[in-house]
């Protein structure tokens, strides 16, 4: 299972479901969402939430998206 990064569009893995109960070297989640205090959400990618700043906003996320 995966889902697109919001910034760069890079297909992230997700980890969950019954399945990576019984593997015997689970999957790791590649990212995750970032709730804004304007009420928007993005899902990143590790690399992505890296380039941004200590404090980031939504414009931050549009402008990895350059």
């Amino acid at each position: 299972m995966s889902e697109a990064c919001d910034a760069c569009g890079d297909d992230v893995r997700l980890a969950g479901g019954i399945a990576n109960i019984w593997a015997s070297e689970p999957v790791r989640t590649g990212g995750m969402t970032l709730e804004f205090d304007d009420g928007t959400e993005h899902f990143l990618c590790f690399d992505c939430i890296e380039a941004l700043p200590d404090a980031p906003t939504a414009a931050d996320v549009e402008a990895l998206k350059g």
